[in-house]
């Protein structure tokens, strides 16, 4: 299933939630994680949420949270997301420089997502939830930004309101991040910042600067439906 529409508003909270799927299926989890690490031993099995539930009315989205281990995450993921009652729920800030070019970047080789090309985004964790039991998807978007690329706030506009993006098990809570400089100006950006940065979630940055340059094979679902969709309003 794929759709991607506009709202002004999204609300997500943190709610009780009792995975079934997961408790059914602790002995395919725990060895699925095991090879992940055996093969990637910086991975991590923290806390992470997902999205147990979604709701549109009018233009406001809203989404309820539960936590989880990241390795039942992940191999819910790499097992085709065989319970469709949950989605991987993330938020996303769609870069994109003056001159029209979207940046990208390519996720380091010590990452679960090895290869892939991402706008930067980040699974939410506890750290994102308020003393109100809100998730705060807006700030985990500029967190990653930061934490992915090195631009700072001054660097760049996030403009209001979302677009959702869904795609198979995938819900994307994207936002166009315009940037103060040019699709190569950044890309020089996000490449200093890897190179100072033993860590760096990313290898390397690409841009995007139409439909001819998608790789999907390397792209998460979302990527390519939004920005197909950018491309096509820019022609009208």
């Amino acid at each position: 299933m794929s759709a991607i529409f506009r709202v002004a508003e999204v609300r997500a909270t943190l709610e009780a939630h009792e995975w079934v799927w997961a408790s059914e299926n602790r002995d395919l989890i725990a060895a699925h994680w095991a090879r992940r690490v055996a093969g990637a031993p910086a991975m991590f099995n923290g806390r992470v949420l997902m999205a147990a539930g979604t709701q549109l009315d009018g233009e406001v989205f809203s989404a309820s949270f539960f936590a989880t281990d990241y390795a039942n995450l992940i191999a819910w993921v790499e097992h085709g997301f065989p319970d469709s009652s949950v989605a991987n729920g993330f938020a996303m800030g769609a870069l994109q420089g003056h001159d029209g070019g979207f940046v990208l970047g390519q996720m380091g080789s010590h990452t679960a997502n090895a290869g892939r090309l991402y706008f930067p985004c980040g699974t939410p964790d506890m750290s994102d939830v308020t003393s109100a039991a809100e998730v705060d998807l807006a700030s985990s978007l500029t967190r990653e930004i930061g934490e992915e690329t090195g631009l700072e706030a001054g660097e760049y506009i996030v403009e209001p309101g979302w677009t959702i993006v869904r795609h198979d098990g995938l819900l994307a809570f994207m936002r166009p991040v315009r940037l103060a400089m040019s699709a190569e100006a950044a890309r020089a950006r996000i490449l200093a910042h890897i190179a100072a940065d033993a860590k760096a979630e990313l290898s390397d940055a690409v841009i995007v600067r139409g439909p001819a340059n998608l790789d999907e094979a390397r792209m998460p679902g979302v990527v390519p439906i939004y920005l197909r969709h950018a491309f096509a309003a820019d022609q009208r």
